[in-house]
């Protein structure tokens, strides 16, 4: 189980607590190191997984929680609401590889108040957070741009989006029970990059298993 709890004095009532959630150990510890910079800031815990991330939000109750799209394969999209029903004063600063704004949509919508990419500056993150933490919305300039281009913010509707080629292609292939790794192969691709197909499907058609998946291919006639 890869959760830090640091048995260290218990965070002034002053500074922001901060819950770190992200399946890559070294991406956490760039984290760790660049929000230590804030005084203000205080990282009281870690987790990799879905389930490690909600029982850390229930036991720290954090001022912020930088949470990944994508959890050790799983998308973390569909429990913005279960985090913030645990705990209602806890701010979601997402921090994720997902540029598709329909994911900074699907994120503010649940309740995210912070959207940026981690191909970010140092320094933006420090400001993102901070902002967060202030109790304002951060959104990356250039998704922020696209998203008030199209008219969507974090209270509109919007239609759901449509499965890219690429997509409906990696769904047919899940259908037809291919695994992770055969459709990496077969697609000339990463695993982490299926991984991350299989989450934006999950999201775009509001499909969680792989049953569920499964017979949505059926109704699209990708699968028999």
């Amino acid at each position: 189980m890869d959760v830090q709890s640091p048995a260290v004095d218990r965070p002034s009532s002053s500074r922001t607590t901060v819950v770190l959630a992200d399946d890559h150990l070294v991406v956490r510890a760039g984290m760790r190191l660049l929000l230590a910079q804030d005084p203000a800031l205080e990282i009281v815990a870690e987790s990799s997984t879905v389930s490690e991330t909600i029982d850390m939000v229930r036991e720290h109750r954090p001022g912020i929680l930088v949470l990944d799209l994508t959890l050790a394969g799983r998308s973390s999209l569909p429990m913005i609401p279960e985090l913030l029903t645990a705990s209602p004063g806890t701010r979601i600063l997402v921090l994720t590889m997902q540029e598709d704004p329909a994911f900074a949509r699907a994120a503010l919508r649940s309740g995210a108040s912070g959207y940026l990419l981690k191909e970010a500056a140092a320094e933006e993150l420090l400001a993102a957070a901070r902002q967060v933490a202030g109790g304002a919305t951060y959104v990356q300039p250039a998704l922020g741009a696209r998203l008030a281009v199209e008219g969507v913010g974090p209270h509109h509707a919007a239609e759901p989006e449509p499965l890219t080629e690429r997509e409906t292609e990696v769904l047919s292939l899940l259908a037809l029970g291919h695994t992770n790794q055969e459709i990496a192969q077969r697609l000339y691709v990463s695993v982490r990059t299926v991984e991350s197909f299989r989450a934006r499907i999950r999201d775009k058609l509001g499909k969680e298993t792989r049953a569920e998946l499964i017979a949505a291919a059926r109704e699209r006639g990708l699968v028999a």
